[in-house]
């Protein structure tokens, strides 16, 4: 379907000019790839088109949008500029068609979600499979990443996020909790047995979790009034927490994990629950949403999946003797 709006052009004696709607995805997707031939992969159309396409475009608006080499595809000054307004255009476009079709029975479209490594690895992505074999007019795009993505420019949908929220203009849905168990591999087993408290943790090696801000430092307590703050030595740094998982089970040291990614090695023997009569701060896990969007089908369905999922986790902690 080819998409096309007609504006007012402030400069040629304010005649009339008809944009192509497409030739923005066109120029959004070569931005966002960094090739033509990427962004054709990704349209499903000829790079040829895209090329055709873009080119016409920069005739249309008078500019250079792009700086072509031959390593190489970036936007100039201008590019950049007008890559945020198409961003913007687009997204309003895909909700104005979204809202005109929730009156259907089913979910329809890609769905773009991003989620941090851990729980988009154990929970998220395997709920994507049930939900394009529930939906099957649907696809979904899912980014497994710690870091932060901005949801407007890279055109998501939905976000996962997992653990303490800082402030923020988006919307957000707690939809649930974890805990932070600190685990072994069974080979420790006769050096943890001895342990009474955290201050004991000295002795042991540590795998530290890159992708948290603060590694080394954490906060145990058994009571209110019984509480104790340890910094440990790591012998291992890994930035990602199923690397840190696979370090810890191979018998590399101790670390602290969420519980949605143990919960089946401890229940299975696998890994071992040090010092379980302490206890770590508990985090949130939220669905975020790009401000003051329209929530398509698609999103509202998959989000009432992700909680009758949550709603259905059993962790198995296994307390030592």
């Amino acid at each position: 379907m080819t998409l096309c709006v007609l504006i007012t052009n402030s400069y040629a004696n304010r005649s009339r000019a008809i944009i192509n709607l497409n030739r923005l995805a066109y120029f959004t997707a070569v931005v966002d790839t960094g090739s033509f031939t990427r962004a054709a992969e990704r349209l499903g159309i000829t790079k040829a088109v895209v090329s055709q396409q873009v080119a016409q475009l920069e005739r249309d608006l008078g500019t250079s949008l792009l700086v072509r080499t031959t390593r190489q595809v970036r936007p100039t000054e201008a590019g950049r500029m007008f890559h945020a307004r198409c961003v913007m255009i687009l997204r309003d476009a895909e909700d104005a068609f979204d809202e005109q079709a929730q009156a259907a029975t089913a979910p329809t479209g890609t769905l773009r979600i991003t989620a941090p490594n851990d729980y988009g690895t154990a929970l998220v992505a395997p709920l994507a499979s049930a939900f394009t074999a529930h939906f099957p007019a649907c696809r979904v795009e899912l980014t497994l990443s710690d870091d932060t993505v901005d949801l407007v420019s890279g055109r998501i949908d939905l976000a996962i996020r997992v653990g303490w929220l800082v402030d923020s203009s988006l919307q957000a849905r707690k939809i649930g909790s974890f805990d932070q168990l600190l685990v072994a591999s069974p080979v420790f087993a006769d050096r943890i047995a001895p342990l009474r408290a955290p201050e004991d943790l000295g002795s042991l090696p540590f795998i530290a979790n890159l992708a948290l801000r603060e590694p080394l430092l954490w906060s145990f307590t058994r009571s209110d009034l019984d509480r104790q703050t340890a910094r440990l030595q790591a012998t291992i740094a890994i930035d990602t927490t199923p690397g840190v998982l696979a370090a810890v089970k191979a018998g590399g040291g101790l670390s602290i994990l969420p519980d949605f990614l143990v919960a089946e090695d401890l229940a299975a023997g696998r890994l071992i629950h040090v010092l379980p009569a302490w206890q770590l701060p508990s985090g949130g896990i939220h669905t975020v949403y790009p401000t003051a969007r329209f929530r398509p089908p698609k999103v509202t369905a998959f989000v009432d999946m992700l909680v009758a999922a949550q709603k259905e986790r059993f962790f198995v902690t296994v307390p030592l003797e």
